[in-house]
């Protein structure tokens, strides 16, 4: 079986080696066809702590780390320009 990755948007990187990720996902309503949006959060485990907030990150899936992180960040694909 394969490994998820999903890609999304670091919200949070208050904690120590964590970060939250938002993973947008994008489908039809069933009646109306319009777009709709479910947004989804995951804790991931950034060792090195090198996720800042509003980076976009890849995440893939892990064996359970702790309570709720079972994703890891993989890569790092574009660094925000936001100053924090």
């Amino acid at each position: 079986m394969p490994v998820k990755e999903k890609i999304g948007i670091v919200v949070s990187n208050k904690m120590q080696k964590t970060v939250i990720v938002k993973v947008e996902s994008r489908y039809p309503h069933p009646m109306y066809s319009k777009t709709m949006i479910k947004t989804r959060k995951y804790f991931a485990h950034d060792e090195m702590s090198e996720c800042n907030i509003g980076d976009q990150v890849l995440v893939r899936e892990c064996r359970p780390l702790s309570k709720k992180k079972r994703w890891s960040v993989s890569k790092i694909i574009s660094k925000s320009s936001l100053i924090t």
